[in-house]
């Protein structure tokens, strides 16, 4: 077996390897992770069913607001609006990037920041055993790790990669 050169160099033959086992585990953490995201804000737009349905959080954006109030005790209460809109959106990008697998590193270290930011605002505005026990401090390390990872199967972010390759000369066999 011939030892692989620790760089890329243009025309060198780059043989297609089957996701080996943390691949398979990116695609399940971005997956999980974009989902979360997105059946919060699914949550705060009444998708899941109206306020005090089973297992149901907000129902409506009005009640997510009053929330983000109690999470945010820093902030005046006039800031709510803001500050509910901001994380909205944020959300609604970090999750749908995450599930495509576009700017992957760039998403999941954003959304560990985002849901730190949440787990502390959970901490401070309700206490410690609101973020452990719906599992934000694990949701950021998760997404943090994600961060971290490599590779990236079957996402918008590999497609580049290989596009990248192929126009710097590589063949993939």
């Amino acid at each position: 077996m011939r030892p692989q050169p620790d760089r890329f160099k243009p025309g060198m033959r780059l043989v297609k390897q089957k996701p080996s086992w943390p691949g398979w585990a990116t695609v399940y953490l971005r997956l999980a992770l974009g989902l979360g995201f997105l059946s919060a804000v699914g949550d705060r737009f009444g998708v899941w069913g109206a306020s005090g349905s089973p297992l149901v959080a907000w129902g409506n954006f009005h009640n997510f607001l009053v929330y983000t109030a109690k999470v945010n005790p820093w902030f005046p209460a006039g800031w709510a609006p803001l500050v509910g809109w901001i994380a909205t959106v944020c959300e609604i990008v970090v999750g749908i990037g995450l599930i495509a697998g576009i700017y992957t590193r760039i998403l999941a270290f954003l959304g560990g920041w985002l849901t730190l930011a949440f787990a502390l605002g959970m901490a401070f505005g309700l206490g410690i055993k609101a973020p452990l026990n719906y599992s934000v401090f694990a949701v950021s390390a998760g997404s943090f790790l994600l961060a971290c990872a490599a590779p990236y199967p079957w996402s918008i972010d590999a497609l580049r990669n290989r596009k990248k390759s192929e126009a710097a000369g590589a063949v993939l066999v």
